[in-house]
């Protein structure tokens, strides 16, 4: 295995707009053959973790995958000049917050809601595999909305009810940008709490109406990341993808589908990218809904 974090990618797709890309590596894994959260929930799907930067300000979106990643986030920032840092956490699933001890003398915001599910799976979090040992708590907590500056840069941070129950989205005005989190994920989102997913397609029409112009998320291809990012078309393909997977209920036999042929129209019409990996998600989420439904 090559050491945790050697093949993380920086890049700079906005001006002020830091990128940390790892994974989406071809037969390549970064912590263990054996299954983990680590290779098989984010290095093989790929992950980014964000950073605004102006002037001696920095603002660090998720904290990775590892202390080795965000030793590596925080060392790239020293050397742009940065010598104040805050993080936001998008919500409390293990990849967003693997990193946090690298930050522990930093400001660290979440919602409420994600400060509530970190001390709730906080022993979970710790023992698993592999473990995170100490889980550092967010230490500024903030309810529905919150706005702040990083320098000359105008921040908003958001909650909405997506993918997670607690997440947090990030959006810059000025550029039109929204920072997703895991609300919104390329291909496809993944179903962590499929009791929710009325709520959830509440959300995804909400944040439709936003004057958004571009979209990061922390999964996706790294191609477009580069490029900018997504567009807002990626909200509706993932409202449409909720919407059908909320039909198993009643139409059983969608669960035959493999994910070409369950979102087989924006794959055709270039919306969404096929990526294999997913496959495995989508089998995931098909399973989660249908036994959530039996419950």
């Amino acid at each position: 295995m090559p050491p945790l974090g050697s093949t993380m990618r920086t890049h700079q797709p906005y001006p002020g707009v830091y990128a940390f890309y790892d994974g989406r590596i071809e037969g390549a894994r970064a912590y263990s053959a054996d299954p983990n959260w680590l290779d098989d929930g984010a290095y093989t799907l790929g992950l980014c973790s964000y950073a605004i930067v102006s002037g001696e300000e920095a603002l660090v979106y998720d904290t990775s995958i590892s202390n080795q990643h965000a030793a590596l986030i925080r060392n790239a920032l020293q050397e742009a000049g940065v010598r104040h840092i805050r993080v936001v956490l998008s919500h409390w699933h293990v990849d967003h917050v693997a990193g946090n001890a690298v930050f522990a003398d930093c400001e660290i915001i979440a919602n409420d809601l994600t400060a509530k599910a970190l001390t709730g799976n906080r022993e979970r979090l710790e023992n698993g595999t592999p473990p995170i040992r100490p889980l550092v708590m967010p230490n500024s907590i903030f309810t529905g909305e919150r706005d702040l500056n990083v320098g000359d840069i105008a921040v908003q941070l958001r909650h909405v009810d997506i993918h997670s129950h607690d997440g947090t989205v990030m959006i810059l005005p000025h550029l039109k940008l929204l920072f997703a989190g895991d609300t919104l994920e390329e291909p496809i989102t993944y179903v962590a709490e499929p009791e929710r997913l009325e709520n959830h397609l509440l959300d995804l029409e909400r944040i439709s109406t936003w004057d958004i112009e571009k979209i990061l998320p922390n999964h996706g291809a790294e191609n477009v990341i580069v490029a900018g990012g997504y567009g807002p078309e990626l909200i509706a393909a993932t409202g449409r993808y909720v919407s059908k997977l909320m039909r198993l209920r009643n139409e059983p036999e969608l669960a035959g589908d493999d994910l070409q042929a369950f979102t087989a129209d924006d794959f055709r019409s270039g919306v969404l990218t096929y990526y294999a990996p997913y496959e495995p998600v989508h089998r995931q989420n098909v399973e989660s809904v249908i036994g959530a439904h039996r419950k």
